[in-house]
């Protein structure tokens, strides 16, 4: 599936950058974990993140 210049580089954003989600993916528990799960549908680079690789942004990828 191809994915658009902008959702591809939100997603990219959320794996790598973003201080929540990198940080709350990386422990798997605990308050910016549970932040994560509230807010995934809500945050556009969560969403982005979700539609490329086809994981919740709570989700680790596996290398």
């Amino acid at each position: 599936m191809k994915h658009g210049k902008i959702t591809t580089s939100m997603a990219h954003f959320c794996k790598d950058t973003c201080p929540v989600c990198t940080k709350g993916r990386e422990k798997g528990e605990g308050f910016l974990f549970t932040m994560i799960k509230l807010e995934e549908n809500l945050c556009p680079a969560c969403r982005s993140y979700k539609k490329v690789y086809r994981k919740p942004a709570h989700e680790k990828l596996k290398p």
